[in-house]
């Protein structure tokens, strides 16, 4: 199987990732101080003040996307 095909089938799941209610933990937004209410990993705590909201991510990743690795 060529890596390009295996990329396409791992973004096309059948199924969405399950989100973990992290409600409780008051965790806000590091670029637009949003409330995050739920997330798809279980947050480490040493690093909650890093996080940020679907929206923020987004637009994070469309200005700096990952380099490509062969």
């Amino acid at each position: 199987m060529a890596f390009n095909e295996f990329k396409d089938a791992a973004q096309q799941r059948s199924y969405p990732r399950p989100m973990i209610d992290v409600s409780s933990m008051n965790i806000k937004c590091r670029d637009c101080a949003t409330p995050i209410t739920e997330l798809p990993f279980t947050p480490d705590p040493a690093r909650l003040d890093t996080l940020r909201c679907a929206e923020c991510m987004r637009k994070f990743r469309e200005q700096n996307p990952r380099p490509r690795r062969y």
